[in-house]
């Protein structure tokens, strides 16, 4: 079932200033500078009816990506590639202001700004997974749950989402001369996974009282809570922006463009640092058949 966010919880005004002195002091409430990210915990390969799985902790904030392959047909526009598919589910314990219903705008935005940073930048090379050209290729269906929401779900999505596919398993197939198409289940390969993407958020605050502004990143629950804006910007692992959303009714000046593009930069950076990390660490573990 899809969870509905259907409000924002408001913050007391006395934890609002708190955080608010915090941040005139050059810190947070949690310890961190402003341009650090929470704890990273990851573990994959938890479903086993899934081609791939990983779960993420960003700070309190938990995701589970899975990954399902099956044989489709392609997209008319696209017939020479496989196609991509990404959902997401708010879970009833993710949040007190999560109610049952269809996924909202928060859940389909969710979903679009993972689908745009692997899709706009080709991360996955579908060209190869096709089946039989023309006529069969791979659906790859990307499935999001956020199990608990403390802040910055978009990251621990994005995170989760390329750890799911890094760690994923395809059965090999082959065609018969009648085009019967056989599925070994004994024999798999990766997902060509071309390049690592990764987003990074930017939480703006202000102080209405001094006028201060604060740029900070990977946000917790009440630090977006008394946000102004909340940017999102796209990194593949060679530096390109495959993909930018703001949300928020807080404008950004332009003069700290630079400024945000510099900090969510090097927020990327530590996160595919993890990634890399947990993978190399991985594959020297798990013995090769």
């Amino acid at each position: 079932m899809s969870m509905t966010p259907v409000e924002i919880p408001i913050i007391p005004k006395i934890r609002k200033n708190a955080i608010l002195t915090f941040l005139s002091r050059g810190t947070r409430v949690d310890e961190r500078s402003f341009d650090s990210p929470r704890e990273i915990n990851i573990k994959t390969d938890l479903i086993p009816n899934a081609n791939g799985s990983s779960y993420v902790e960003l700070g309190k904030t938990k995701v589970l990506a899975g990954i399902k392959v099956e044989p489709g047909t392609p997209f008319p526009d696209t017939p020479q590639e496989g196609n991509l598919i990404v959902s997401v589910e708010f879970l009833p314990h993710a949040s007190p202001v999560f109610e049952p219903g269809p996924p909202d705008e928060r859940a389909v935005e969710l979903a679009r700004i993972i689908d745009r940073s692997l899709r706009d930048v080709r991360a996955i090379d579908l060209s190869k997974m096709v089946i039989t050209p023309g006529r069969k290729v791979w659906n790859i269906f990307i499935d999001i749950y956020v199990v608990d929401y403390d802040g910055n779900m978009i990251d621990a999505s994005s995170i989760a989402t390329m750890l799911a596919l890094l760690t994923a398993k395809i059965p090999k197939v082959s065609t018969t001369e009648t085009g019967e198409i056989i599925i070994s289940e004994e024999k798999s390969e990766n997902i060509p996974v071309k390049k690592k993407v990764v987003t990074a958020t930017i939480a703006k605050i202000t102080d209405e009282n001094t006028g201060n502004k604060y740029y900070i990143a990977d946000p917790s629950l009440e630090e977006e809570m008394i946000a102004d804006t909340l940017v999102t910007i796209a990194f593949s692992e060679d530096g390109l922006i495959t993909g930018m959303q703001k949300s928020g009714l807080s404008s950004i000046h332009s003069d700290d463009i630079p400024k945000i593009l510099n900090m969510s930069r090097k927020l990327a950076e530590k996160y595919l640092a993890k990634i890399n990390e947990y993978i190399t660490l991985k594959t020297s573990t798990t013995p090769s058949i």
